[in-house]
């Protein structure tokens, strides 16, 4: 059985896309590309370029977690939480950054300096913890030693 794409004045057509309309992934993927993140009003032209409804472009953009929906930090600060990390005590060390940044993960501070991410594992097991900034790895990193990594880059402002 063929499968004819839905005419575009279809009340459907937004809900079903039709084949010859791009993937809603790859332009959200093009604009963040460019902005580094998902400015508002690029998020509705997707959606209208891809043939979907707004909300179902921001339920794709929210679903995948490398999609962001604010303008990320200046400096990006990605702690790993993988076992060998989680073992050796990630969570107290991601607790603390939470604590001195005053902002939970996947948020961006108040001044814009820094983002807090997570990541499964950063590939440095025989360092953990460890957390990356900017790709620069901290290995062997424990709650105490926060202020004076995050105070390097305060002081570079």
């Amino acid at each position: 059985m063929k499968v004819l794409p839905l005419p575009v004045d279809s009340p459907h057509a937004a809900t079903h896309p039709s084949s010859d309309r791009p993937s809603i992934i790859i332009l959200l993927q093009e604009v963040q590309e460019k902005h580094g993140y998902l400015p508002r009003q690029e998020v509705i032209r997707c959606a209208h370029e891809a043939g979907i409804s707004v909300a179902q472009a921001y339920g794709v953009a929210s679903f995948y977690n490398f999609f962001k929906l604010a303008p990320p930090g200046k400096h990006t600060i990605r702690v790993c939480l993988g076992t060998a990390c989680h073992v050796q005590g990630a969570q107290g060390l991601l607790q603390q950054l939470q604590s001195e940044l005053g902002i939970e993960t996947g948020e961006t501070t108040p001044d814009g300096l820094f983002s807090l991410e997570t990541v499964a594992c950063l590939g440095a097991c025989s360092m953990s913890p460890a957390l990356v900034i900017d790709g620069e790895v901290f290995g062997r990193v424990n709650p105490r030693q926060v202020p004076r990594i995050l105070g390097r880059y305060r002081r570079r402002e």
